[in-house]
C-alpha cells in the first residue's frame, strides 16, 4: 500500500515537473519570438491584444516595440490606453505625456490626457486638455463628445448642449460607438444620467432624427427624468408631437 501511495506520488511529481518544464519552454519560446518580432509586428500584436480585452499582455508587446522604436509617440499612447483600461491612472498619465512631449500636436494623446483628469474628476482640467485636442483636430466628434461630458459635469449645460450636438452632427452614432482597439479614449455617459438622457433626446429631435430621440426619451423616463412633460414645452420637439410613439412614453396629459 505504501510502496503503491509511494509510485503515485512519484508519478504526480514528474508529471508536474514536465508542466512546469513545457511551460518554461513555452515562455522561453515566446521571449525568442518577440525579440524577433519587427515594431510593426510588435505593435499589431499588442493592438489585437487590447482589442481582446487583454491590456496587460498588450503591453508587453508595446513595450518590446519601445525598447526597438523609444521615441515613437503612438506606442506610448497605446500603453496609456491599455494602463487606463487597467485603471492605472498614473501610469496612463506618464505614457499620454511622453506622447506628446515627443509629439506636441499629438491631439489622440491630448484627449486621452483629458480622459485621466476625467477619471480623477478634474473636470475642469480636462476641458482644457479636450480643448486643445479639438484645436489640433475640430471634426472629431470624440472629442466633442467628451468635451460635452467635462461640461455637463461641471453644470455648464449650454457648453455641453453645443458640443454634444457638434458631435452628433459630425458622427450621429457617436454616443453607441465602442471600439477597445483605437487610439482615443472616450467617456461615455454621465453620472446624472436621466438628464443627460433628456439631452441627448433633445439634441436629436433637433437634427431631425426622431428614432434616435424616441431611444433617449425611454432611456430618460426609465431612469427617472422628473420633467418629462417638457416635451410639449420644449420647441425642439415641435417636429415630433404628431408622433404616436411620444404619447406612450409621455401622455398628452402627462
Amino acid at each position: 500500500m505504501k510502496k503503491a501511495m509511494l509510485i503515485a506520488t512519484l508519478l504526480f511529481a514528474a508529471s508536474f515537473l514536465s508542466q512546469a518544464v513545457s511551460a518554461a519552454d513555452g515562455d522561453v519560446g515566446q521571449t525568442a519570438s518577440i525579440s524577433n518580432m519587427t515594431v510593426q509586428q510588435l505593435e499589431a500584436q499588442g493592438d489585437q491584444l487590447r482589442g481582446q480585452r487583454n491590456p496587460a499582455e498588450a503591453i508587453r508587446y508595446y513595450q518590446a516595440a519601445l525598447k526597438k522604436d523609444g521615441d515613437n509617440p503612438k506606442l506610448y499612447n497605446k500603453i496609456g490606453l491599455a494602463e487606463l483600461r487597467l485603471d492605472h491612472l498614473d501610469a496612463a498619465q506618464k505614457n499620454f505625456e511622453k506622447a506628446i512631449k515627443l509629439d506636441p500636436k499629438n491631439d489622440k494623446a491630448l484627449n486621452n490626457l483629458g480622459t485621466v483628469a476625467f477619471a480623477h474628476k478634474n473636470y475642469g482640467r480636462a476641458a482644457k486638455y479636450y480643448k486643445e485636442a479639438l484645436a489640433l483636430d475640430e471634426t472629431n466628434a470624440v472629442y466633442h463628445c467628451n468635451l460635452g461630458s467635462a461640461w455637463f459635469s461641471q453644470n455648464k449645460l449650454e457648453h455641453a448642449m453645443d458640443e454634444y450636438a457638434r458631435a452628433v452632427e459630425l458622427d450621429p452614432e457617436v454616443f453607441t460607438k465602442i471600439t477597445q482597439s483605437g487610439t482615443i479614449a472616450r467617456i461615455a455617459g454621465s453620472e446624472d444620467s436621466a438628464k443627460f438622457d433628456f439631452m441627448m433626446a433633445k439634441i436629436y429631435a433637433k437634427q431631425g432624427d426622431p428614432d434616435q430621440s424616441i431611444h433617449w426619451l425611454m432611456k430618460a423616463k426609465e431612469d427617472g427624468y422628473g420633467s418629462m412633460k417638457d416635451v410639449y414645452k420644449d420647441q425642439d420637439f415641435a417636429k415630433m408631437r404628431q408622433d404616436p410613439r411620444l404619447t406612450q412614453i409621455v401622455p398628452a396629459g402627462f
